[in-house]
């Protein structure tokens, strides 16, 4: 049966997963496209429904009355019996295994879960695209993982341990975070009698943990560890003349169906057995712990609690808006604590980080993998797309009552997507932002937030010092609340040092908030005696020399996050000192850990850190620990960017620095998951090295981080920093670096547009590189102006450039930049139709790639190839040629080229008459461009539209 497109067949499966519920027509735009869908797409879903129609019914009359796909008002519904639903078949099985292992009958489980799982083939959704099919597939996925976990516990229990040890095994090399199949492994190698191999997979568990997540096994996997080591009885095999349903009896509560797993949760309610994975069933509870002192806010809290809303109700938005300090946060949870009987089936809380330093927020993605994480969706499952998050999401949440707490969100933007669809839920969200475009759109209830009163203030004070304390020095606690301007973050910390030190009388406390001098500006309101500097140096003046020196050195870091390797380098200190200075630093307020081992510096307080520094680091101290830390990001970046492209430049040549401790990567996944998670910082570390006068690192690290920018699409960054490192150059009078800088900034303005520009810095930068007699650099730089001819037109010109280039190359004897050079010409040749010595060209850069793996210029060689075969008319050919460079860009994480070649490969679809796989090549690409923040899409969108019916 030929369900057409993988568009088309997408309409299929979100009718047939509604289970014969009514779906709308923009439901199904939804499903397939998600929140970007094309011009024309409710005529495009019709025109899917019509042909899904005529291969369900094929024998239905034109007239007659449909049978199986029905439409009605505003949408269509699919008519199909359960049993020619394969999921549904399954799904009949598993819960038919669940109810006899339940009662005891583990045979007739073992029968029903073996019968299930054997019809489970491959992936499910196979090819089947859009944000629906994302969420379905990962639901699937775990759905077939748990019920496989159910066969191997419940085949332990029969005595099969020995039958399942390698295929337990095999699992986990896949699973190595699933602590049920670590727990399934340990039990069944342990009764084969091979107790030292269990305990190493626990200890192999605990490191993957450890390293992957920062955390420890659960409660039940060390509990399980513990009877392991003390050779407990009853782990055992059964014994004989004990039947497989008593051993199991007998285990109940130890492992395998403890509650530590849940399944006491699914085992207790019939009707949670029903419930697919991924959905917890029991209530997740993540607010934050109350504060035992609150004062004030009355007014605002009377209010709040009036908006509450009805299980039946519209889903309720509030913001709490105010300045830093004020006690957003703070109203937020008391308020959440106050209703969280309303919201029985769960609270959920985030901190959004909106107004980190450098806009170092917590993007909705990550926001999004937490809270599905904490609903019960593994976080190998987690789609990777923001839509398919969001989807799965709301669909996860649709029947719950929820009260959601989104902390410190920098605009209304931040939080669309973290917000329910469902009713009855409660969302807060708390900013310095009015989030004006959550109140035009979502109704959003606004509620702005002061300072305290000076009653309030004495009230606040007086929960967390004491009555009596206060009331023997009511003049010092005048001047407290005078001097900490009423805002509730400087009280907090005064009276936390007041309370901490219950010595010290609170005349010498006022005397110290009175004797610091200075201002935060950022704290300035209307009111001028605001002043907070004094309530941070309570706070640092209380913390060891070793972690107060820290706190001083943060104050060098330019970028919006730093991670424990990067202080380790940055003070020159081990790791296990970093980690101490580090914990100190949080525990005291003065620095939050935004994720394990990374941390992010309050912009208030890198000001005052920054004084600090001023005042007490000497020059010597400053230009050292600054000459470390860029040099542990230069060498680490260089680390990491060998993992993401074969045409690095030399290494950087700076001498060794002692102290510097740069990261070394030994595998592609942590290389590209550091410069994503760093290249904000990377960028303003170049910035900074020109501010600092450090030359040789600001432009030796813009060359090293350039093509990993250019793979990510960041070229407007590329093009500021180039400029900047150019100036840091020629200021130092290193014609290698200007000649470097020329060149990269250049084929930057080239991709953007700027040809003059572009011309003007190759041209300058060939001057240089033919100066200091570097022929690789006028190899390179003749290669960039043909590509800069290509853009302009000049297709003599960048043939000439070309040749030039190859030439240079082969002079040189490099065979990769060969390769490399003969592929460009070979796409000039072919642009200017000479297909044939285009061919000859382009196979020669195959054959010349392929002996050094340069996965990025076979890319590209083989989409030169496609164009060739395209416009020779061997569609078949071209395809298949852009087929594997679609593949090789896509494995060394060039999104680039990927988004080119998928427009080239749709291009020779659309030639050939295939216009669906023409459709879903240009989906893809845009969808990668939209990664890459947009640039380009308007015209895959435009070719888009010529498609449609």
């Amino acid at each position: 049966m030929d369900l057409g497109s993988p568009q088309q067949r997408a309409v299929l499966l979100a009718l047939l997963m509604a289970g014969g519920r009514a779906v709308t027509v923009h439901e199904l735009v939804d499903a397939v496209w998600g929140a970007t869908p094309p011009n024309g797409a409710v005529s495009t879903i019709r025109t899917y429904v019509s042909r899904l129609r005529r291969v369900l019914e094929p024998d239905r009359p034109p007239s007659g009355t449909p049978q199986v796909m029905l439409s009605v008002t505003g949408g269509y519904a699919l008519r199909v019996e359960k049993e020619a639903v394969d999921l549904a078949v399954f799904e009949d099985m598993v819960n038919e295994a669940k109810r006899a292992r339940d009662a005891g009958n583990l045979p007739l489980a073992a029968d029903r879960l073996h019968s299930a799982l054997g019809t489970w083939q491959g992936s499910p959704l196979p090819g089947v695209p859009g944000p629906f099919a994302d969420v379905e597939r990962a639901r699937l996925n775990e759905w077939h993982i748990t019920a496989l976990e159910m066969r191997l516990e419940v085949d332990i229990h029969l005595g099969h341990h020995d039958e399942v040890v390698a295929e337990l095994a095999v699992l986990r090399e896949t699973h190595p975070l699933r602590e049920y199949l670590t727990a399934l492994q340990m039990l069944a190698l342990y009764r084969c009698g091979r107790q030292a191999e269990a305990l190493a997979v626990y200890r192999g568990a605990r490191d993957t943990l450890a390293r992957e997540l920062g955390v420890e096994p659960g409660p039940a996997l060390q509990h399980l560890h513990g009877r392991l080591l003390s050779a407990d009885p009853s782990l055992v095999t059964p014994r004989s003349g004990a039947t497989a349903q008593e051993e199991a009896t007998k285990e109940t509560g130890h492992l395998l169906v403890g509650s530590e797993y849940g399944a006491d949760e699914r085992n207790a309610d019939p009707e949670r057995a029903e419930n697919p994975p991924g959905l917890v069933t029991t209530p997740v509870r993540q607010l934050p712990a109350d504060l035992t002192a609150f004062a004030g806010r009355s007014d605002e809290l009377a209010y709040m609690r009036t908006l509450v809303p009805g299980a039946d109700d519209p889903t309720v938005v509030i913001t709490i808006n105010g300045m830093a300090g004020v006690g957003k946060t703070a109203l937020a949870v008391r308020l959440a604590h106050v209703v969280a009987g309303h919201f029985p089936e769960g609270q959920l809380y985030v901190n959004l980080r909106g107004f980190d330093p450098a806009g170092a927020a917590v993007d909705p993605s990550v926001a999004l993998s937490g809270f599905l994480t904490a609903l019960g969706v593994p976080p190998q499952q987690v789609p990777s797309a923001l839509d398919a998050q969001s989807a799965l999401f709301r669909s996860l949440v649709s029947n719950r009552r929820l009260l959601i707490v989104l902390d410190n969100a920098r605009d209304s933007e931040h939080v669309r997507t973290l917000l329910p669809g469902s009713t009855g839920c409660m969302v807060m969200v708390t900013s310095r932002d009015h989030m004006v475009g959550l109140i035009a759109t979502h109704n959003a209830r606004p509620v702005a937030l002061g300072l305290l009163t000076d009653e309030e203030a004495v009230q606040f004070l007086e929960q967390r010092v004491g009555a009596s304390r206060l009331a023997a020095e009511p003049h010092a606690v005048a001047r407290i609340v005078t001097a900490c301007a009423r805002l509730p973050l400087a009280l907090a910390i005064v009276a936390a040092r007041a309370a901490t030190h219950p010595g010290f009388a609170l005349s010498t406390i006022a005397a110290e908030l009175g004797d610091t001098a200075g201002s935060l500006d950022a704290f300035a309101s209307s009111d001028s005696t605001i002043d907070v500097r004094a309530v941070f140096s309570c706070s640092y003046l209380g913390l060891s020399p070793a972690s107060a020196g820290l706190f001083r050195l943060l104050a060098f870091h330019p970028g919006p996050r730093i991670t424990t390797a990067a202080v380790v380098s940055l003070t020159g200190t081990a790791p296990r000192d970093a980690r101490r200075q580090l914990a100190e630093l949080t525990n005291a307020q003065l620095l939050v850990e935004s994720a394990p081992g990374v941390f992010a510096l309050h912009d208030l307080l890198r000001d005052y850190a920054r004084e600090l520094a001023d005042e007490h680091c000497t020059v010597g101290e400053r230009a050292a620990a600054l000459e470390r830390l860029f040099h542990h990001y230069l060498l680490s970046a260089h680390s990491a960017v060998l993992w993401m492209s074969d045409d690095v430049a030399e290494p950087p040549t700076v001498p060794p620095v002692v102290g510097s401790s740069p990261i070394r990567f030994d595998d592609q996944v942590r290389a590209k998951e550091w410069l994503d998670a760093e290249c904000t910082t990377l960028v303003t570390m170049v910035e900074s090295a020109a501010v600092e006068d450090l030359a040789s690192y600001c432009w030796q690290l813009a060359r090293v981080i350039t093509d990993y920018l250019q793979h990510n699409g960041h070229w407007g960054e590329q093009v500021t920093m180039h400029r900047i490192a150019l100036a840091a150059a020629e200021r130092s009078n290193n014609l290698l670096g200007a000649a470097q800088c020329h060149r990269n900034l250049g084929r930057a303005c080239a991709q953007l547009g700027l040809h003059d520009e572009a011309r003007d810095q190759l041209e300058q930068a060939m001057i240089l590189f033919r100066r200091i007699d570097d022929h690789g650099g006028c190899a390179r730089t003749e290669g960039s102006m043909a590509y800069l001819g290509m853009l302009r037109g000049d297709h003599a010109g960048a043939l000439r450039h070309a040749e030039n280039a190859l030439s240079l190359y082969e002079a040189l004897g490099d065979r990769r930049k060969m390769g490399r050079a003969a592929n460009n010409l070979g796409w000039l040749q072919a642009l200017q139709g000479r297909y044939q010595d285009a061919l000859v060209q382009c196979n020669r850069a195959i054959g010349l790639l392929g002996q050094y793996g340069d996965s990025g210029a076979q890319a590209s060689a083989w989409d030169s190839l496609g164009y060739i075969h395209h416009h020779m008319g061997d569609h078949d050919q071209a395809i298949d040629c852009y087929r594997r460079a679609v593949e090789l860009a896509r494995d060394i994480g060039d999104r680039a080229n990927e988004a080119d070649v998928l427009v080239h490969l749709g291009e020779t679809h659309r030639a050939a008459g295939q216009m669906d796989a023409a459709r879903a090549a240009w989906n893809r690409a845009i969808a990668v461009l939209e990664e890459m923040g947009g640039f380009g899409t308007t015209a895959v969108r435009e070719r888009l539209d010529g498609l449609m019916p």
